[in-house]
């Protein structure tokens, strides 16, 4: 068990073994960059698609609007 808790020592203590864990700890850590930035991407596009969608909807609102306001203001004029 010693001998294998000194290899384990002298690699680790390895300027190649630091390198290479450091360069695994950056390539995962750009990774989860890469993932982050995805994901945000995808939500801004989802929210832009929203606002699209809501806009739309507003729009067809408002058309419905202006004709309830002309139904009713005929409806007016033909009571008087």
């Amino acid at each position: 068990m010693k001998q294998a808790i000194e290899a384990y020592r002298s690699i680790t203590a390895s300027s190649e073994f630091r390198e290479s864990e450091r360069l695994r700890l950056k390539a995962r850590h750009d990774e989860v960059q890469a993932l982050r930035k995805a994901r945000l991407e995808g939500v801004k596009i989802e929210r832009e698609k929203w606002r699209s969608a809501i806009a739309d909807k507003e729009a067809v609102i408002a058309d419905k609007d202006a004709v309830i306001a002309k139904l009713r203001a005929q409806l007016d004029k033909a009571i008087k």
